[in-house]
């Protein structure tokens, strides 16, 4: 299978509840990229990260106009200047994330603590130089969901023998377990692979306990012996 991209990118949908539905775009890539679409306290849709893909525009009606794209990640550009720009609507990126509005051909809205009136609350994973990672994650309190671009995932490449949710392999050493504690959450979202959608709180805690000792492939076999 291809790394990224793919023959078709005909999308398969993913993590459909009542106020969103995620999407992969290349069905057979390896990095399993996911796309959600979130419906906000204002009624309109916040498209989170988005890979674009043939026939998506009716799926984003499904839930109404889209109020919003969402850069996650610095690394998490994506399409979001493109789906920004088809729907009329600004591209949203964190007040303290930098590197990104420069490579985006759209307008424009910064956030801080709140992504506009979505109902999301908005707080930094990771802003970091060692390595350059810089993630925001989003929470709605009242529908308990949790939105995580890259920190954790589902994707064969994050997960060990028997996680349904691993920490991304970089992070494995040192997990950002203070940002990620203490949610109540009925589903976590993430930007590689199928979000959690049944016992998620524990999925994400089992995840964030065990990242150093429960390691996904031959990287875990080279980050045993480095930490050992």
């Amino acid at each position: 299978m291809p790394m990224k991209g793919g023959a078709t990118n005909e999308y398969r949908e993913i993590d459909r509840w009542d106020r969103g539905v995620g999407w992969i775009a290349y069905p057979e890539e390896t990095m399993e990229r996911a796309s959600h679409a979130l419906v906000g306290d204002d009624g309109g849709v916040w498209v989170v990260d988005p890979v674009d893909a043939p026939d998506l525009d009716e799926l984003l009606a499904e839930f109404g106009d889209v109020s919003g794209v969402v850069v996650g990640l610095d690394r998490h550009k994506r399409d979001a200047a493109a789906l920004a720009t088809r729907h009329d609507a600004p591209v949203y990126v964190p007040q303290w994330m930098s590197g990104v509005v420069e490579e985006i051909d759209a307008p424009i809205e910064r956030f801080d603590r709140e992504l506009g009136d979505s109902g999301f609350e908005a707080f930094p994973i990771l802003d970091t130089s060692v390595p350059p990672w810089q993630e925001v994650g989003l929470y709605h309190r009242a529908d308990k969901t949790l939105v995580v671009p890259e920190a954790v995932g589902t994707a064969s490449y994050f997960c060990a023998p028997g996680e349904r949710l691993g920490v991304h392999p970089m992070l494995r050493p040192a997990p950002p377990r203070r940002a990620l504690r203490g949610f109540d959450v009925d589903r976590v979202l993430v930007g590689h692979g199928e979000g959690v959608l049944t016992d998620a709180a524990r999925a994400l805690r089992d995840a964030l306990d065990n990242a150093r000792r429960n390691l996904p492939g031959a990287y875990g076999r080279a980050l045993r012996e480095l930490l050992s």
